[in-house]
């Protein structure tokens, strides 16, 4: 392979570098196609071999080599159908499953060919998908039954499915159900999903079906469908839902009936036998796996049982007061199974937590369940014969979930105490322990296992089928029988010790939940038969049979449809791209009737004006086209249906009197571009072909004839690669030996000058295809100009007229521009020396706010200044009006006065929303940092290029290949900006060298962008940006030191460019750009972004100003010029020893920054630095590097609350040092106060629920700079306490109210109530249809 990344990442190439990357491209592009059609020759291959089928005769007496199957090795494939061409199927029982008798085991996928990868049911190996061919993915497992698609991580919703589908009484009893589409909408109506799944499961011939409808009933989106999510807790919410859409139905109790039991909690006395009780019901029994601190898990199922009902004694300080008694008493406080469900549940809690290592972990330990399970031994009903029992009733709604609380997870009670499952209370006590002991087996049915670890799984399941007894493993699509060696594997096995890497990654297998059912011939319920069906099912089974089979046959025309890229040179809409999708048996001519209404050709093309021609889109190349085909048919043009194809189509079209030129294989695309050197234009392409064994003679008289010229004088240039030109001037070279390939572009220049004499790097033809390829179009947005300042600022000049003027015209025009231009320069230059001898007789005071942006030239107490201001701009309106006269003359310009370039300024929110990238900066310096005159004397006339836009500043100088190849990237973050307009002489960098540059008036059509402010500038990419902004002051009215350039991204976002000596060679052709008035940076400053911050406010930084600090200024010079600023722009009246500047680390307040430090001496700046602004109540106590300022604020637990910020400045970093400082402060003796580090950015907010127990309260350290403080700077937030306080006693009323008050608090300020470290989100199911959004959440 080819380092590719190697020609990547460079960001700057010489010749050399760009002739190996095009033979790089070459290489790649020819060899990746190639590998792609070997492949897809292969897969056509064997699809041909399956889809060319030969029936064969079973009567014929040929030989296998006469029907044509391969000797020698080879594979030969058979496809088994019925009559109707259909797969047979086995033959099922009335139940929907599959008769078992004389299938072993292994056979899950029968087909005559290679066999899929074998991976054993219930492994990790489930999670492959095997190769099926295509038939074995539509068709219905083997098995009988139909799996269930994965719609991501939704394999315990699958699981659960699948096993209430194989429970026949719940199956029943919703098929029973019936659903009346007037009274609910058939999308959100839960049961009516179930029962299309069911009726799919039971009916459909697919292998797999999907759940999306099931899942959208549940108002869930797709991305609940990558939430995992236990199968325990959906089986109790689905539960829940149900009962909600079945109520006032038949089926209102069915969960009861089914699922739910009774269990009594109680507490009994051992001195005088008194016992209080309560009644719960219960769905499933959670079954401990391991218990709390044991190191031996139980063995068995039944274990765990016994254990569950094992009651404990309470004695010691646990004692029981007995109301009896009428004191503490030792007494024995347990559980009892009353009444069993007819369907038992039972929960493996495999789940765990590990206080050693504070993770979730999974206990992986070996625990072993019957396949019939007697539960008789744990119902005790001795004690329901007891007097001295206290009269209870079932715990009812009021008591929900009131189970043991270590053992029990009762979701769902009663409102009365009738018993749904096996009705005990019926009949005597006496009657009740005669029971036969089979009326308590039950018969395992169902295992729902969990594959994987406490961080992550999949579930799938193994079930019993009540039909014939056969177990099944349904994982997700994928049905197999399995054995009951496969259900002993889920068992589980020893883990070993319970550490963190051990259990918590170990990925293993087993058992999670297990169904069992009574066995009761009297109520066990067989599978409902498609026949016995109620009739409003066997109208939903019709209708999703008819569904089934459109559905099929729509798949059938999607597998013989050839879906392939088109194209089309529209005349109106240009290039048009759409995708082509026509059946393999079509013709050509139909497909490009297709192609053609596609297009939307009808009424601008007659359809005989059009053909398909086979087209590549990268090369641009036509590669053949189809004369005399037009009746064979596109499977066979397009070489069969694929998924993608290595070419594309294209609807070319030509008008009534040409004639379609022939296109054979083998040929090459020449793009031709004729140059004329007088004009210095580059006409559009002409398509020429051509072979590769031509020689350049041959080629040159080709030319010759498509454009007219000479052949003679003709000078050919061939573009390998980008700006790679090559002359070909070897008359008897081929083609292929110049480096041609499918697709090429030349330029051909035929005339009878001395320009070919020269050498070919010295001619003109060479500069200006040199200046053709890598001239780039910006678009340009001018400032504007608001009403108040308009007489400050000169206008903005407008440089129209026909850009169509040749070369050759009036000179006089050319000169009269020239001179008005220079008029305006001279009158700039003077309203400049104006204001400086006016700012040097004013006072020091205001030497700052009087050189300030170019918008604040007027000053309010100087009346001369406003009057030259008010002069200078009526001055500048004359000489637009001359301007656009003299233009006018030349070019037929419109006078219409909307179209000249109005600059007015708009507000900081019209222009950015976000004050730091303000229209205007203000970037308020001193006199000693603002010595630049508006415009520069030494900037003479700009010259016009030959043969450009007369009417348009133009300068145009040619460089050599080597000359301006530096290539750097101005990026969103840029790099410090100390790079300077000017030279070490004074002297403009701009003049080093002129570069191609033109600009004309941006029209409707390129720009969203107000047409009257724009400008297209046409731009050689070699231009430094310095001599990019000396091109732009005359279309700006100020000079380049006056303005910003801000670059647009895509989503605009600006930035600003502010490296003056690199190009714009990151740029691209249609770049945006906008201009902003304000003072640019000189050679060592810095734009700085200046924001308060404010400690005890809600929203601690606020944004005030932005401002420029120079290297070498001291951090007091920067708060001088800094100050003005802000009482002019923020109204803000500050001392200047009232004031601190800090360092600012996103929201962090840091290192404070002392009055004499030195910018780039003490303190790292660079370009778009942020500080923060502090203003004090007192003198700066901060005086030395050494000290240390900390922000402590006081924790109050008797009154929950949180003190304001107190500054407090140490000498060292001695923790004995910060507690006296706030001992003293808070007068809490020293012996009783107690402090702790703030987590997170400024503030550190923290619920006041939270802060007593959360931080590390008193660390024992000496010192603040060591783990696990680490209080090294500035800025550090500490909390502090009285240990002697005890927090408020708040009601469980008091304290939700006050945790709704903290949540509402820390969402504003940004922070979570909690640290969890993962929130794993709730499952839901919303009977309305989708959840409710939350107004107070994005």
């Amino acid at each position: 392979m080819f380092p590719l990344q190697h020609f990547a990442g460079s960001s700057s190439a010489c010749p050399g570098e760009r002739q190996l990357r095009s033979v790089v491209h070459m290489l790649v592009s020819s060899y990746f196609p190639r590998m792609r059609q070997y492949r897809e020759f292969a897969e056509n291959e064997f699809s041909r071999s399956l889809s060319v089928l030969a029936p064969l005769d079973h009567n014929s007496e040929m030989s296998l080599s006469d029907s044509g199957f391969e000797p020698g090795g080879k594979r030969n494939f058979l496809q088994l159908t019925d009559k109707d061409g259909e797969q047979p199927q086995i033959a099922s029982d009335e139940s929907g499953t599959a008769d078992s008798s004389g299938l072993d085991d292994s056979s899950q996928e029968r087909f005559i060919g290679p066999l899929p990868r074998d991976s054993t049911a219930g492994c990790s190996g489930d999670y492959s998908s095997p190769s099926y061919s295509y038939s074995s993915i539509l068709n219905k497992s083997e098995t009988g039954y139909v799996g269930l698609v994965n719609q991501a991580m939704t394999c315990y919703l699958n699981s659960l499915l699948q096993t209430l589908f194989m429970t026949p009484e719940f199956r029943n009893a919703l098929y029973n159900w019936e659903f009346e589409e007037s009274e609910e909408d058939p999308v959100t109506s839960i049961p009516y999903q179930l029962q299309r799944l069911f009726v799919l499961l039971q009916t459909s011939k697919k292998r797999a079906i999907e759940t999306t409808d099931v899942t959208r009933s549940f108002g869930w989106d797709s991305s609940e469908a990558w939430q995992q999510h236990d199968i325990q807790e959906l089986c109790r919410v689905m539960f829940d839902a149900l009962e909600q859409k079945w109520k006032q139905t038949e089926q209102a109790d069915l969960i009861n009936q089914l699922y739910q039991g009774k269990l009594k909690d109680y507490v009994r006395c051992l001195e005088c036998g008194y016992e209080s009780w309560r009644i719960d019901t219960y769905l499933d029994i959670p079954l401990v796996i391991r218990p709390f601190g044991a190191s031996q898990a139980y063995g068995s199922v039944e274990e765990a049982l016994q254990a569950f009902i094992q009651p404990e004694t309470l004695d010691g300080p646990n004692q029981y007061f007995c109301e009896r008694c009428k004191k503490k008493c030792d007494a024995r406080k347990g559980l009892r199974f009353l009444h069993f469900p007819y369907l038992l549940t039972l929960q493996l809690k495999r789940f765990d937590f590990d206080y050693t290592t504070m993770h979730r972990i999974k206990l992986n330990d070996r625990m072993t369940f019957p396949e019939e399970l007697d539960m008789s031994p744990f119902i005790d009903v001795e004690d329901e014969k007891s007097p001295q029992t206290e009269s209870c009733t079932d715990s009812g709604a009021e008591n929900e979930g009131s189970c043991h609380s270590d053992q029990m997870s009762n979701d769902f009670s009663t409102d009365d105490c009738v018993d749904e499952g096996i009705c005990l209370d019926s009949t005597s006590n006496t009657e009740r322990v005669l029971k036969p002991k089979s009326l308590l087996t039950f018969e395992l049915f169902s295992v729902m296992v969990h594959s994987g670890s406490a961080a992550g799984g999949h579930y799938y399941a193994c079930i019993k089928s009540f039909s014939d007894g056969q177990w099944y493993s349904f994982n997700d699509q994928h049905v197999s029988k399995i054995t009951q060696d496969d259900i002993r594997k889920t068992y589980g096995g020893s883990s070993g010790s319970r550490g963190y890497y051990s259990s918590a990654f170990a990925s293993s297998t087993n058992a999670y939940m297990l169904i069992y059912r009574l066995k009761d011939p009297s109520r066990n319920a067989k599978y409902l038969a498609v026949d016995d069906f109620p009739e409003h099912i066997k109208n939903l089974v019709q209708k999703e049979k008819e569904s089934e089979e459109q559905e099929k046959r729509q798949r059938e025309i999607e597998r013989n449809t050839c879906k392939i890229k088109l194209f089309c040179m529209h005349p109106v809409k240009m290039m048009m791209e759409s995708k082509l999708e026509v059946h393999k048996d079509k013709t050509l001519r139909e497909a490009t009737e297709m192609a053609y209404k596609l297009m939307e050709l009808e009424g601008v093309v007659p359809l005989d004006c059009c053909r398909l021609v086979k087209y590549d889109e990268f090369h641009e190349y036509l590669e053949r086209s189809y004369e005399g085909e037009e009746d064979t048919l596109m499977g066979l043009l397009l070489g069969g249906v694929k998924s993608s194809y290595m070419f594309d189509l294209l609807l070319e079209t030509r008008r009534p009197e040409q004639v379609f030129q022939p296109y054979k294989p083998g040929e090459v695309m020449v793009k031709v571009h004729v140059v004329d050197l007088k004009s210095e234009t580059i006409a559009s392409p002409i398509s020429v072909r051509a072979y590769l064994n031509q020689t350049i003679t041959e080629f040159k008289q080709l030319i010759a004839q498509a454009t007219a010229l000479s052949a003679e004088n003709m000078r050919v240039v061939l573009e390998r690669c980008y700006n790679d030109l090559r002359l070909l001037y070897v008359p008897n070279k081929t083609l292929k030996a110049e480096g041609f390939f499918r697709s090429n572009k030349v330029f051909v220049e035929s005339s009878e000058s001395t320009d070919h004499q020269v050498t070919f790097t010295d001619s003109v033809l060479w500069k200006l295809l040199d200046r053709h390829g890598n001239t780039i179009r910006l678009l340009v947005l001018l400032p504007e100009q608001s009403p108040g300042t308009l007489a400050n600022r000169t206008l903005c000049q407008k440089v129209g007229g026909d850009s169509d003027v040749p070369f050759d015209g009036s000179k006089g025009n050319r000169k009269s521009v020239e001179a008005i231009l220079e008029e305006s320069t001279e009158k700039l230059k003077n309203l400049s020396l104006q204001q400086q001898q006016q700012s040097s007789s004013t006072s020091d005071s205001q030497k700052s706010s009087d050189a300030s942006d170019f918008e604040h030239i007027e000053s309010p107490t100087q009346e001369a200044d406003s009057n030259s201001s008010l002069c200078v701009a009526a001055d500048n309106r004359e000489l637009e009006n001359r301007i656009r006269a003299t233009a006018g003359s030349s070019g037929g310009a419109s006078s219409d006065p909307e179209n000249h370039f109005a600059c007015e300024e708009r507000s900081d929110s019209e222009v950015n929303n976000d004050r730091s990238t303000s229209s205007v900066d203000s970037d308020i310096l001193s006199s000693s940092h603002s010595s630049d005159t508006l415009c520069n004397a030494d900037s003479g006339p700009i010259q016009l290029a030959n043969g450009l836009d007369s009417h348009s500043i133009t300068s145009s100088r040619r460089s050599k290949a080597h000359e301006g190849k530096k290539e750097t990237w101005d990026t969103a973050e840029e790099d410090s900006g100390t790079d300077s307009e000017y030279d070490d002489n004074g002297k403009s960098k701009a003049e080093a060298q002129y570069l191609y540059f033109r600009a004309e008036p941006c029209s409707q059509d390129d720009s969203s962008w107000d047409s009257q402010k724009c400008l297209v500038v046409h731009v050689d990419k070699r231009i430094t940006l310095a001599a990019f902004k000396q091109n732009l002051e005359p279309y700006v009215g100020v000079t380049s030191t006056q303005f910003k350039v801000f670059r647009v991204y895509a989503n605009n976002q600006e930035f600003e460019s502010v490296r003056l000596n690199e190009t714009l060679s990151s740029f691209s052709d249609d770049n945006k750009i906008t201009i902003r008035l304000g003072r640019a940076l000189k050679k060592g400053e810095y734009r700085v972004k200046v924001y308060q911050l404010l400690v005890n406010e809600a929203e601690p930084c606020k944004f005030l100003v932005d401002t420029v600090f120079a290297k070498g200024m001291t951090v007091r010079q920067s708060k001088e010029e800094l100050l003005p600023q802000l009482k002019e722009q923020c109204k803000l009246d500050l001392s200047i020893d009232r004031v601190r500047l800090r360092k600012k680390t996103w929201k962090n307040p840091g290192t404070v920054f002392l009055d004499y430090h030195v910018y780039e001496e003490d303190i790292s700046i660079s370009s778009n630095w942020e500080v923060f602004l502090e203003v004090l109540n007192e003198p700066e106590k901060m005086k030395s590097m050494s000290q240390l300022a900390i922000l402590t604020r006081r924790w109050s637990p008797a009154t929950m609350k949180l003190g304001p910020f107190q500054e407090v400045i140490l000498e060292s970093s001695s923790v004995e040092e910060l507690k006296e400082k706030l001992s003293e402060m808070s007068a809490i003796p020293l012996e009783n106060l107690e402090f702790a580090k703030g987590r997170g950015t400024f503030p550190c907010d923290i619920s006041v629920l939270e802060i007593h127990q959360d931080l590390d309260w008193n660390p024992k350290v000496s010192t603040l700079n060591v783990w696990p403080l680490y209080i090294c700077d500035d800025g550090a937030v500490v909390f502090y306490r009285d240990s002697t306080e005890e927090p408020m006693e708040l009601s469980d009323d008091e304290r939700n109210e006050l945790m709704k008050k903290e949540s509402s608090r820390l969402l504003k300020t940004g922070h979570r109530v909690s640290y969890s470290p993962r929130k794993e989100k709730a499952l839901k199911i919303y009977l309305d249809g989708g959840p409710a959004k939350d107004p107070g959440q994005d």
